[in-house]
């Protein structure tokens, strides 16, 4: 069964996703000034609908579909992590492909990134107590959520802070580094996951065919849940492509993380974990694609 399958992942895989996570939000953090915060502070309305929507509507979304499909208890406990997680960390470069308005989607990445201390916890917890099997899940694994808070603050926050500072007092540094670092950060994270997969490949084989529905089903639901409470929200359509796409692309790395660091990397929560960090990338470019061909009023 796969509540019963783990996940091979030793302490130095851990240490070292620790570690290019860190380098993937450093490369976000440097296309970031004080002074886009406070841009915001001046018209915050998309801001706010797009937070509203990564950590209010879409773990709710996702509590609705785990209550009609019933899934087992780690497959649904990995769905709620990942829909708890703050934007993924190739959002950005997605929405500026999509033209979108790249600038709210750093921050809103920057937002919820400092956001998921206190709400990713919170979200988990809440949520994953109200289904029945994941909520004994819950129990048995004695989440705290404070440690979870720590870890997402030394691995989020840290980088997010020195790559802000850099970038105010060396910007001709952050220019020249900004875009190889972002490619180079995306491509070693893609390449992490599939060497991950590739050590536990019987395992992702064996179970990988019932979850891939459902990970495809969680991920157009957010992605269409964004748009449609960015729609009703009356955004602009520059506006709401970034925060369909902030909804829709989830930070399944830090999901991996908290599932090694904290649930034993039980099979079914990294599995989900493991399959959104690759479907939503390819999900995300074909849509970035379609948004493309034609131009966002603003």
């Amino acid at each position: 069964m796969i509540d019963e399958a783990v996940v091979e992942f030793s302490a130095g895989s851990l240490m070292l996703l620790n570690g290019i996570l860190a380098v993937v939000m450093f490369s976000i953090a440097i296309d970031l000034r004080p002074s886009d915060f406070r841009a915001f502070a001046k018209a915050p309305k998309p801001l706010v609908v797009g937070l509203l929507s990564q950590f209010l509507l879409l773990p709710f979304l996702t509590y609705l579909l785990v209550i009609v499909v019933q899934p087992q208890a780690s497959v649904a406990l990995g769905l709620i992590l990942v829909a708890a997680c703050p934007g993924g960390n190739i959002s950005n470069f997605i929405t500026y492909r999509a033209g979108g308005n790249a600038a709210l989607s750093v921050s809103m990445t920057a937002f919820s990134t400092v956001g998921a201390i206190l709400l990713t916890p919170a979200n988990i917890a809440f949520w994953g107590s109200l289904y029945a099997p994941s909520a004994g899940l819950l129990r048995t694994t004695a989440i705290d959520p404070v440690s979870i808070a720590i870890t997402v603050g030394l691995m989020l926050i840290l980088p997010l802070v020195l790559g802000v500072t850099l970038n105010t007092r060396h910007p001709n540094l952050t220019a020249r580094l900004r875009r190889p670092l972002q490619w180079i950060s995306m491509v070693i994270f893609v390449g992490f996951v599939v060497l991950a997969l590739a050590a536990n490949w019987p395992t992702f084989v064996a179970f990988a065919g019932g979850i891939a529905g459902l990970v495809i089903a969680h991920n157009a639901i957010g992605l269409g849940g964004g748009y449609a409470f960015a729609t009703l929200a009356r955004l602009t359509p520059f506006n709401r492509r970034a925060v369909t796409i902030e909804t829709g692309i989830q930070n399944s790395g830090l999901g991996l993380v908290l599932i090694f660091g904290f649930f034993g990397g039980l099979g079914g929560m990294a599995i989900v974990a493991a399959f959104w960090g690759i479907w939503h990338a390819i999900s995300g470019l074909v849509l970035a694609w379609i948004m493309s061909r034609t131009e966002a009023r603003r």
